[in-house]
C-alpha cells in the first residue's frame, strides 16, 4: 500500500509516519520509484502497536524506541528480550539514597522471600515497589505497606494470565510484541477494573453512589447494587 493508504488504515497522519521513520521506529517502505515507497501489513502492525504505547501506555518516543529496538534483536534468546523489554518499561522515580530507601529495599526482599519469587529485589521492578513504599511513608500512608502480602496475592493469578496470553503466540515476534503490549496496556487494563472494583466495594460497604456518581458505576449507584443482590 502507499503511505496515504497505511496512513488510512492505521490512524497515523501521513507527517507523523515520515517521522517515525526518520526516528528509526518504523522501518522504511520499498522504494517503487525515486519518490514513491510502498508499505506492507507489518508497517500498519508497527504503527498501531507504537500508537497504543504512545496513547494508552503513555510511554514517551524514546522509551518506546528503546522498546522497539531489543523487539527487533534476533540474536538475543526470547527470555532475556522480555527480561529486557520489562526493565525498560518498569518506571523509576530517582528517590535520593538513604535509610529510607534501604528500609523499604529491605522491605521488597523479605516479601519476594516470602512469595518464593525467583526475582531480584535490586532489578528495575523491585527498586520500582521499594520507591512506591517510600512515597506512601512520605505522605503520612505507611500502614499501607501492610497490604503487600495482599497485593502480590492478586498479582500472582494476573501474572499468570498474562504469561497465559504470551503462551498462545508462536511466532517470536508475536510473542515479544505480547509482552509488550501485556505489560504496558495490561497495567492501564488492570488499573481500570481496580478503580471499577473500588466503586463496587465502596457503594456496597458505605451504602453510597460509587466515587464520581453515576458514570463512574455506568448508570449503576447503591440502589443498582441492591436490586441485583435483593
Amino acid at each position: 500500500m502507499r503511505i496515504g493508504e497505511l496512513s488510512s488504515r492505521s490512524g497515523v497522519p501521513v507527517p507523523t509516519i515520515k517521522f517515525y521513520v526518520r526516528e528509526g521506529l518504523l522501518p522504511a517502505g520499498e522504494l517503487t520509484s525515486p519518490n514513491q515507497a510502498s508499505y506492507g501489513s507489518g508497517h500498519e502492525r508497527r504503527l498501531r502497536l507504537i500508537r497504543a504505547l504512545l496513547e494508552v501506555g503513555g510511554l514517551p518516543l524514546a522509551a518506546i524506541g528503546e522498546v522497539l529496538r531489543v523487539v527487533e534483536d534476533d540474536e538475543q534468546p526470547v527470555h532475556e528480550v522480555l527480561t529486557a523489554v520489562a526493565r525498560r518499561l518498569t518506571p523509576l522515580r530517582g528517590v535520593e539514597p538513604g535509610d529510607e530507601l534501604e528500609d523499604a529495599r529491605e522491605e521488597v526482599a523479605e516479601l519476594l522471600e516470602r512469595r518464593g519469587w525467583r526475582v531480584g529485589a535490586r532489578g528495575p521492578a523491585g527498586e520500582s515497589l521499594a520507591e512506591v513504599i517510600v512515597a506512601l511513608r512520605r505522605a503520612g500512608h505507611g500502614s499501607f505497606v501492610e497490604l503487600l502480602d495482599d497485593y502480590a496475592a492478586a498479582a500472582e493469578p494476573v501474572a499468570r494470565a498474562d504469561l497465559d496470553y504470551v503462551g498462545r503466540r508462536v511466532a517470536r515476534e508475536d510473542l515479544v510484541e505480547s509482552v509488550v503490549v501485556g505489560t504496558v496496556l495490561g497495567e492501564a487494563m488492570f488499573a481500570a477494573l481496580r478503580r471499577l472494583a473500588h466503586a463496587d466495594a465502596s457503594a456496597r460497604a458505605y451504602d453510597g453512589a460509587p466515587a464520581g456518581g453515576r458514570g463512574a458505576g455506568d448508570g449503576e449507584g447503591a440502589q443498582g447494587v441492591r436490586d441485583v443482590d435483593g
